[in-house]
């Protein structure tokens, strides 16, 4: 028998509905009645509830408007007909019903099959939201919260794919958070690990929800930006530079600051999602070699050097 769970009655039958009704609530529900459709949908759009018994036949109306309103929401329907073609109710289970019976029907077995459909329904939700909970386990590192490098990976091709079908921009910004090594072992482990969350949140903050953000490895960070020429791949950089210096750590004194290396699709040289990343990464170890807390762009095969906080194209 499922706990705390909440039927709505769609009924006008005087007795009869209060009979249902009593019935439900013995068996541990919370029931909202409606005499009518209007009442059932005005009473929808407050609450939520885990399973509706509606009779089909109302007076001048259709109980079938209140399965059409609750179809998107995955609420089970039991519906109640005085039909007793068996190919009108098959009608109403092609229409999305999870169940049909003729009236007049026996409380009990009306109240069993109720109750069984709330629990088909919950364990049906637990298993989505477990399958959930193991997909964003697969994709994300479980340190930072981002996407890890497999679904980068994964999301490149497809991202880059597109581009090239439609022929949309679009631009890779990689990060490496300067002298990280010295800050494990200077702080330690637990503190590298606040600056990699604390970093990780400063990135996402940066960039549109549409945009793709990973922990490419150790505290490297890779941002996947489609739609966005190179212009728009250095405002992005800018953006997370600023924030990456406004960091609030535990440690006093501990300031972050990051290479970017920028690449972007359509480009000379850049012809693969291999060599998107390639031409980032050699845009980024330019910026590390010229003394970090840069940005460098790889334009037309040749990377150019921005200070941070700078706009201007090299």
């Amino acid at each position: 028998m499922p706990e705390q769970w909440t039927a709505m009655v769609v009924d006008d039958r005087g007795a009869e509905t209060d009979a249902l009704v009593s019935a439900l609530r013995g068996a541990g529900a919370a029931v909202l009645v409606a005499r009518s459709v209007s009442d059932a949908i005005a009473q929808l759009m407050e609450t939520t509830i885990d399973v509706a018994i509606v009779r089909v036949e109302l007076p001048g109306e259709s109980g079938l408007v209140v399965l059409q309103h609750l179809q998107p929401t995955g609420t089970p329907v039991l519906l109640l007909t005085a039909e007793p073609d068996a190919s009108a109710r098959a009608a109403h289970f092609a229409l999305g019903a999870d169940d049909v019976l003729c009236t007049p029907v026996h409380e009990g077995e009306l109240l069993a099959r109720a109750q069984r459909r709330v629990e088909v329904a919950r364990r049906l939700h637990a298993a989505e939201k477990e399958t959930a909970r193991m997909h964003a386990l697969a994709v994300t590192d479980g340190l930072t919260g981002v996407a890890n490098f497999r679904f980068f990976q994964e999301r490149l091709r497809e991202e880059f794919r597109r581009a090239q079908r439609y022929d949309t921009p679009l631009a890779l910004v990689m990060l490496d958070l300067d002298h990280f090594k010295n800050v494990n072992d200077t702080w330690g482990h637990q503190v590298g690990d606040e600056v990699l969350i604390a970093a990780a949140q400063a990135v996402k903050q940066a960039v549109r929800e549409t945009d793709i953000v990973a922990r490419y490895g150790g505290e490297e960070f890779a941002m996947l930006l489609p739609q966005t020429h190179l212009a728009g791949a250095l405002t992005v950089a800018e953006r997370v530079a600023t924030g990456l210096q406004q960091l609030k750590l535990s440690t006093p004194g501990l300031r972050v600051t990051g290479s970017f290396g920028l690449s972007g699709f359509p480009s000379r040289g850049v012809s693969s999602p291999e060599l998107l990343v390639r031409t980032a990464d050699l845009a980024l170890y330019r910026a590390k070699s010229e003394g970090r807390n840069k940005i460098s762009l790889f334009q037309s095969a040749v990377p150019s050097t921005n200070q941070q906080g700078q706009s201007r194209p090299g």
